[in-house]
């Protein structure tokens, strides 16, 4: 199976590009002219390099506007398709990629474009090359699939075929099933790309809705079924993506490696005709739980942290048998604090001051997990291991954190009684009702987002929500919530843009991307709530403004009003399913926890909340000196 790309998405110069897309194991390329023309060497240069990358031209793209032309105009464009095909043959392409014409002078006669294009598809057969035509939405004749395929058939040349883009083909709402009469031996190259679930002009909007497969809406699963079937056995590739949703030039190359692998693997385990892109790759990982979250700290930030633990009602009942580090504990919630200062977590916290530098999943296989991520181009993690300590198999994941995989067909999930020993003489602090970790959430910046995301939906069998812009007071946040399909692992992805809004303070002053909040669950929060407030915790106040309009929103008692006033805690309802909310005075400079209850049922995370608790924690910030 041949995995391309298109130049035109990855960040950089052409040599940049060719090498960054090698390196995430894609085999060719569709080269987009422009790439070429704003290179300084000649033609056969990139042949020379593309041959060391072990990558293939398969497609030179585009070449618009050929057929139907008139006159001078058609002498022209013979012209430009004589030297096109010897550029290509300078550059050993396979393919000519050609879109129907938009030529404001093209003729009505589609007799005359079927004629054009024969001839077209003649001089490519004198160079040994192939023509796949691809219907353009804002085409004067032939704007749909369904024509494209029809002047196919038309000019009727074993070297002149069609192409599909995604895109084009389901961006309207159109279903995949519509193409199964389609024959694979007509079919040259298919171009993948996603876009949201929503009616929209895709004439207008492809530049700024393109997304990489699994980042939108589309039915992409379907599509590729339906064209497996058909008999296609030419190269899957990654179409041109909205210029919005770049990152880095490794990371989108990495990222549009990650979700086409991860399409066609999806796909191959249910069609006998798509075989796997990559042979032995385990599935998607099925994680069930959250193990433990890691915090790197040093002496004085590490004694904050526990303080703020402490008023949670946490009680620290392990340390490590040989390092700086202890396990405190309530409930199912296992919360790390690593003070060493040698290590991968001291690293982080020179780097990023105190923050979350390890997540441990429960997962069957933790081996398995590790080689479908290493597979999809996340690096390996380890480190020097001591004596009586487990090797646990890890991975770093998007912005360098670590992700560790706790299973039990080993010893991995007897850690806490290998690596650490009981505290003797333990104080007994009364649990609050914390049982174990609800969501976790993840602040970054806007373009780091869609890479987060597929890093996520790729590894682990997880689904996501669609996106809600969130009003911090000085801009706006974008949130995305993904979950496994039982809601063991919820995460929320948060992306910040402006300096001045609260995530991006986080991300400004200390952060790159990482865990900005964790949010633990109460089976009974205003028990809870009691507890906490005899510990001590400091919680983050809410305006008497929100709960007035809360009444008057809800129509709740009075009596509920008061309580969740009293306990300055939030309140959202869907249907008959409720959740409530406490959260705690932030520390580290914009770091805080969460407390939840999940009434009923209750799926989301309390979003019409999220402009009020952002306006408190600024307001907090202010009155403490620390935010500008």
């Amino acid at each position: 199976m041949r995995l391309t790309v298109a130049t035109t998405s990855v960040p950089g110069d052409l040599p940049e590009k060719l090498s960054a897309i090698a390196a995430a194991g894609f085999s060719g390329v569709e080269l987009y002219e422009p790439d070429l023309t704003g290179y300084g060497g000649a033609p056969e240069n990139i042949r020379v390099m593309a041959d060391k990358l072990g990558l293939s031209i398969d497609v030179f793209q585009p070449f618009h506007d050929f057929e139907g032309l008139p006159g001078a105009l058609r002498d022209q464009a013979f012209e430009r398709l004589s030297h096109k095909l010897d550029l290509m043959t300078a550059l050993g392409g396979k393919m000519l990629l050609v879109g129907s014409t938009g030529h404001p002078d093209a003729q009505d006669d589609l007799a005359s474009h079927v004629e054009d294009l024969k001839q077209l598809a003649q001089h490519a057969q004198s160079h040994g090359l192939k023509v796949a035509l691809i219907a353009l939405p804002w085409a004067k004749l032939i704007q749909t699939d369904q024509q494209a395929l029809e002047v196919v058939n038309a000019v009727n040349e074993d070297n002149f075929g069609l192409a599909l883009n995604s895109f084009f083909s389901l961006a309207d709402g159109s279903m995949p099933s519509r193409l199964r009469d389609v024959q694979g031996k007509k079919l040259f190259h298919v171009q993948l790309s996603d876009a949201p679930a929503f009616d929209f002009d895709i004439r207008k909007l492809k530049r700024e809705f393109g997304m990489l497969p699994g980042q939108g809406g589309l039915k992409l699963a379907g599509f590729v079924r339906v064209l497996a079937k058909s008999g296609y056995e030419g190269p899957w590739s990654i179409a041109r993506v909205s210029t919005t949703t770049l990152a880095g030039t490794e990371s989108f190359a990495r990222d549009a490696y990650r979700s086409l692998v991860n399409l066609l693997d999806d796909v191959s385990r249910t069609e006998p005709t798509l075989d796997a892109p990559i042979g032995d790759l385990p599935k998607r990982v099925h994680a069930t739980g959250i193990e433990f979250i890691e915090f790197a700290a040093d002496a004085i930030t590490g004694a904050e942290l526990k303080t703020m633990l402490g008023s949670m009602c946490f009680r620290m009942e392990r340390r490590h048998i040989s390092k700086n580090v202890e396990l405190w504990r309530q409930g199912a919630v296992n919360i790390v604090v690593n003070m060493e200062t040698e290590g991968f977590s001291a690293e982080t916290f020179r780097e990023h001051g105190p923050s979350v530098c390890d997540m441990g999943l429960r997962v069957a296989d933790a081996a398995k997990t590790v080689a479908r991520a290493k597979a999809l181009g996340a690096p390996v993690f380890s480190q020097p291991v001591g004596t009586g300590e487990l090797d646990i198999p890890a991975i770093k994941g998007v912005g360098g954190n670590v992700v560790h995989f706790i299973d039990e067909r080993s010893d991995l999930h007897r850690v806490w009684d290998i690596e650490f020993d009981a505290v003797p003489n333990a104080e007994a602090i009364q649990p609050a009702g914390l049982r174990r970790i609800d969501h976790v959430a993840q602040t970054m910046r806007y373009q780091e987002m869609q890479s987060w995301l597929t890093y996520y939906t790729s590894t682990f069998e997880m689904d996501k929500s669609p996106i809600v812009d969130v009003a911090d007071p000085l801009g706006i946040v974008l949130s995305q919530a993904i979950s496994t399909p039982e809601g063991e692992v919820r995460l929320n992805l948060n992306g910040a843009g402006q300096r001045r809004t609260f995530a991006g303070a986080f991300l400004a002053d200390r952060f790159g991307a990482g865990v900005q909040h964790i949010a633990f669950s109460s089976d009974d929060i205003f028990e809870t709530s009691e507890h906490l407030e005899k510990a001590g915790f400091e919680r983050l106040s809410m305006p008497d403004n929100y709960y007035a309009d809360l009444k008057a929103w809800f129509g709740l008692e009075d009596e509920l009003i008061n309580k969740l006033q009293a306990g300055h805690i939030l309140y959202d309802r869907d249907g008959q399913s409720e959740y409530l909310q406490i959260y705690s005075a932030p520390i580290f400079d914009g770091f805080f926890f969460e407390i939840v209850e999940r009434r009923r049922g209750y799926q989301g995370y309390g979003a019409r909340n999220a402009p009020i608790r952002l306006a408190s924690q600024m307001r907090y910030q202010k009155q403490q000196g620390s935010m500008q």
